[in-house]
């Protein structure tokens, strides 16, 4: 946390961290987290880029995270706007949406690798690996990753043949056999190259 202190030794109380789950699946939205950690706040064991970490895991430091944090925002973009304006403006957009939905104004934002400066009027950095070495990013990924799987675990009981429960939407050999055996679902983000290979 040796960033976040920095910036509170500097007079900022709202750092709001952010990060995205989702960005390169093939079905399904994407998700951006916002989470504000107080600055007392005491690290949580285990907390780091939630790719590395199992979902088990993942799903206890979610409440972890969720019950320390002054606030925390979740924006969702679906397929259908990914597929209008691209994986890039709909990351960007759920950002937008995740700081404005919490009820804190961030001050100072810290974001995984992404530029917000058009979509929100706060000081920021973007930093490369952000969820691997910033731990309010890390806390961000964890909330975006495990909303994401949940909402993906929802939707493949009305697309069962998919078995978005197993893969998530992303392009694995299971969903790529599963596409070359039922074709392209509506939740299938068809501006994808390999999505448009299956229409």
């Amino acid at each position: 946390m040796k960033h976040e202190k920095e910036l509170w030794s500097k007079g900022r109380k709202f750092i709001a961290g952010i990060d995205e789950a989702g960005r390169g699946a093939w079905a399904g939205p994407v998700v951006v987290a916002a989470v504000v950690l107080p600055t007392n706040h005491r690290r949580i064991k285990g907390v780091t880029d939630s790719k590395l970490i199992s979902a088990e895991k993942r799903a206890e430091l979610y409440e972890k995270i969720t019950e320390q944090a002054l606030d925390f925002g979740v924006g969702i973009i679906d397929h259908r706007t990914i597929d209008e304006i691209g994986i890039l403006e709909a990351t960007k957009l759920g950002a937008k949406e995740a700081v404005e939905m919490m009820s804190i104004e961030a001050d100072y934002i810290l974001a995984d690798c992404l530029d917000l400066r058009k979509q929100l009027a706060v000081e920021q950095e973007s930093i490369i690996h952000g969820d691997q070495i910033i731990y309010s990013i890390s806390c961000a990924s964890i909330l975006a990753k495990v909303t994401r799987d949940n909402l993906m675990i929802n939707l493949a009981g009305n697309y069962s043949k998919y078995e978005f429960y197993k893969h998530k939407g992303y392009g694995t050999k299971l969903h790529q056999a599963k596409l070359a055996e039922h074709g392209v679902s509506d939740i299938h983000r068809r501006s994808y190259k390999p999505i448009k290979a299956f229409l």
